[in-house]
């Protein structure tokens, strides 16, 4: 849609609503908006007066009219969800251009779903949902095919932030899919809406990966194979909808409700081409050992109140490392707790007190420990006091062997720098408690840390109370070509090392890139050229992936201003401090001293087109 378009298709329908069209000045500051200027370079007589009284009412009315957020910035998705709204979409059976008071009779409902298998459930769901009063949006960028890929993310952000119910429709694909990981982790931090999982042609047997698990593992999974199983799990859903219980409680149903089990193993290992799904199996084929960080995390377990950190960006195997050093200390007897802080409420990191008091019950509820940490929580002594006091008293105490705790997403804590400053504290005092050598040490040598984290610590800590400067550091690395290539020789690919070079100067040494890489090839969807071609386009294999990281940077601007410098540079370039860490965290800069480079080829063209200098 161009601008004249744009512009037409706003006016009409600010007329027909309001009886007013848009003023001269008004249709100035949208075409400049729309082709992404200034308020300068639109009316550069006087910017401040167009800027905060003609645009700040134009995008107020929009928003008042439409019932969602209207900004400068957002106004393509905005005018490409309003021609949806008008045109007859297959799935859409009535406007979603609601007044306020239509709004307030709605509940909003987000099915997340890709094109492909389930499209004629999806269908029912929308209309069924509809009739019943319920105001429905969906994931899937098939259903919204005039959106560019950043109107789009931007419109499933806004859903995500309006939604009342997700319902996940759960294939074999969508189970590994980082964009529904990312949405179900955005649903989760809100706390509020109501999460129903769907099965769609995916087997109860299938093992999920510990993320998942997380946010569904706990959730009753109604199951649909046929067209047969529709009305069956469009009953399910407006029952549980009504009840959250309906569901569990109606074993009469011939409808097949699962509850994943986390404790089920995973199949046995073979040799069969693997889609890699964040955290590597245990007992997986395709693990490919980081040594010697292995080997000398296994020695450190097994010492009196060592602290092992292990720094990478993201997707380079940390969690997958923990969970080995977790099943060496298992195999020693000791006793293991992993804790991810990316699966807190955001309401756990209003107040010291309140996370502290988090910490030690999801301690306790995994130790199946019986002391209640309310009922010793005392409001005399402080929260590191008692959180201190509640280890030694309720769980170091009563433990026969050493416990291992692994903390996982660290990084979450360093956004809330009151918290961090006292907790990382109070880890290196219990660092520090199993060394002193007198009579309370032996208690805390029975306690073995493993922080995991994604990139530097960019929050001021007192060097003599910060965790990050003592213990066993550990920093992955990406794979070689050596690694590169053995992982191709598991995947039966008959590779010269050409051809993992001409991969990896696409996606370098990345893990997880390499895995999908080798994991396509060796099922035959593609060759090795198409792969190299299509790598950062919508139709390659890591438009999820880049997909992602889009919507991630869309969420703070900032990050994507600076990114989008880096990517535009034909030098490495200086950014500051903080945007340069959180960039690393998420794996799309290499640090190189105090400069920034893209850290792969497949970011810097697919990055290049998509983000806009501010």
């Amino acid at each position: 849609m161009d601008v004249s378009q744009a512009l037409e298709l706003v006016d009409r329908w600010l007329y027909e609503d309001s009886g007013k069209r848009l003023n001269d000045l008004e249709r100035q500051v949208f075409v400049g908006s729309w082709q992404g200027h200034t308020y300068e370079a639109i009316y550069p007589d006087n910017p401040e007066y167009v800027e905060k009284s003609v645009g700040y009412k134009l995008w107020q009315k929009l928003t008042k009219l439409s019932g969602e957020k209207v900004t400068k910035k957002t106004v393509h998705g905005f005018v490409a969800r309003l021609a949806q709204r008008q045109t007859n979409h297959p799935y859409q059976k009535a406007s979603l251009v609601l007044t306020t008071t239509d709004r307030a009779n709605f509940r909003n409902v987000l099915i997340s779903h890709r094109q492909g298998l389930g499209d004629s459930l999806v269908q029912a769901l929308h209309q069924t949902l509809t009739q019943a009063g319920y105001q429905v949006t969906h994931t899937n960028p098939d259903a919204y095919p005039e959106l560019s890929d950043q109107a789009w993310l931007a419109h499933v952000a806004t859903a995500i932030q309006q939604c009342d119910y997700l319902i996940v429709l759960l294939s074999p694909t969508a189970a590994v899919s980082e964009l529904v990981l990312e949405e179900l982790q955005q649903v989760h931090r809100r706390s509020h809406p109501m999460v129903l999982p769907i099965r769609v042609q995916c087997p109860s047997t299938l093992s999920l990966n510990t993320d998942l698990l997380t946010y569904l593992g706990v959730l009753p999974h109604v199951c649909w194979e046929q067209e047969a199983d529709t009305p069956g799990v469009l009953q399910a859903v407006l029952a549980q909808m009504q009840s959250p219980d309906a569901v569990r409680a109606s074993s009469a149903s011939p409808l097949a409700v699962v509850t994943p089990d986390a404790s089920v193993g995973p199949p046995v290992p073979t040799a069969d081409p693997e889609l890699p799904q964040g955290q590597v199996r245990l007992d997986s084929a395709f693990y490919i050992e980081r040594q010697p960080a292995e080997a000398q995390c296994y020695r450190a377990i097994g010492q009196p109140g060592t602290l092992i950190r292990i720094k990478a960006p993201r997707q380079m195997g940390k969690t997958s490392l923990m969970s080995r050093i977790l099943s060496q200390a298992r195999e020693q007897g000791y006793q293991t707790v992993p804790l991810s802080f990316q699966h807190a409420d955001a309401d756990i990191f209003a107040s010291l007190n309140q996370f502290l008091q988090w910490f030690c019950s999801r301690l306790a509820r995994r130790l199946h420990l019986l002391q209640s940490v309310e009922d010793y929580w005392s409001d005399t002594f402080g929260s590191k006091d008692n959180c201190t006091a509640y280890f030694e008293d309720c769980v170091l105490s009563v433990l026969e062997t050493p416990l291992v705790v692994a903390l996982d997403e660290v990084d979450r804590i360093f956004q809330h720098p009151t918290i961090a400053d006292d907790f990382f504290g109070l880890l290196r005092a219990w660092y520090e408690e199993a060394g002193y050598g007198d009579s309370g040490s032996g208690l805390w040598e029975k306690l073995r840390l493993v922080i995991v984290h994604s990139t530097e610590v960019y929050i001021p800590l007192d060097v003599n109370q910060s965790p990050f400067n003592v213990g066993l550091p550990i920093e992955l690395t990406e794979f070689s070509l050596e690694q590169v290539m053995e992982l191709a020789d598991r995947h039966h690919l008959a590779w010269q090392p050409t051809d993992g070079m001409a991969l990896m100067q696409i996606v370098g040494g990345h893990p997880y890139l390499v895995r999908l890489a080798l994991y396509h090839l060796a099922q035959q969807s593609l060759n090795l050229t198409d792969l190299l071609a299509t790598a950062a386009t919508e139709s390659g294999i890591y438009a999820d992936h880049l997909r992602r990281h889009l919507w991630n940077l869309q969420q703070h601007p900032s990050l994507a201003t600076a990114f989008s410098q880096v990517v535009r540079a034909k030098e490495p370039i200086e950014l500051d401090s903080i945007p340069a860490f959180k960039l690393h965290s998420l794996g799309l800069v290499q640090m190189q001293g105090n400069q920034v480079v893209s850290r792969f080829e497949l970011y810097r063209q697919y990055f290049q087109d998509r983000l806009h200098e501010s």
